[in-house]
């Protein structure tokens, strides 16, 4: 089963596909994840990525898609891509990528997450400067407010955790997701589904459509 999560930032995609993954078995492929990983192993690749990440650049996209379906290659048991594609441009590099390996996506799902409902999980995030601990201040509290529980450091909010910040980036993730749901919708594999919901009983919906 080849799975791809689409949605907008504080949608839930990250959880559910670690407890889908774990649930069918399946390689759960993050490009963040990938791309400090390749930058990590030093090798030609990582040099290149490199280059971008020091200026502020964003990756090219056929760098992201090569890197993702070498992934893909080492992996043949099924795999659920995490937010990627993002844009149209990077579905069709990635569309013939999966050609070249005889491999189809069998579902795209498309977490639908109202701005109140991603305005609450991300404005609440705070994080431990020292040893990178996150808590969230109603879903997840520290056990004293403000302090990190591992090392004892006052948490932070992110920049791109505040309101305004989080407006911005849904405005943008909208006016770039729109021609890419259509292409998968097109394809007759997308399938909207309720970012709103709590884990457990997204994940119940996600399992009866994917079993069915």
């Amino acid at each position: 089963m080849n799975l791809v999560f689409l949605g907008p930032p504080g949608a839930g995609k990250g959880t559910q596909a670690e407890v889908v993954c774990k649930h069918f078995d399946l390689k759960h492929i993050s490009t963040g994840d990938l791309l400090r990983e390749v930058v990590k192993n030093k090798s030609l690749m990582g040099e290149k990525v490199k280059e971008f990440m020091d200026k502020g650049l964003l990756v090219p996209d056929e760098i992201v898609v090569q890197i993702v379906s070498e992934e893909i290659k080492k992996n043949r048991k099924g795999f659920v891509l995490d937010g990627f594609p993002r844009n149209l441009a990077q579905a069709e590099f990635l569309n013939n990528s999966l050609s070249s390996l005889n491999i189809c996506l069998d579902r795209v799902l498309n977490f639908v997450t109202s701005p109140e409902k991603i305005i609450e999980r991300l404005s609440g995030r705070r994080i431990c400067p020292k040893c990178q601990a996150i808590y969230h201040i109603k879903n997840m509290p520290p056990l004293k407010e403000g302090i990190c529980d591992k090392c004892g450091s006052s948490l932070l909010q992110r920049d791109d955790d505040k309101e305004e910040t989080i407006r911005e980036r849904l405005k943008v993730y909208t006016q770039l997701s729109q021609p890419l749901i259509e292409y998968y919708r097109k394809k007759g594999i997308l399938v909207d589904v309720n970012g709103d919901l709590e884990v457990q009983v997204l994940f119940e919906v996600i399992k009866g459509i994917l079993q069915s």
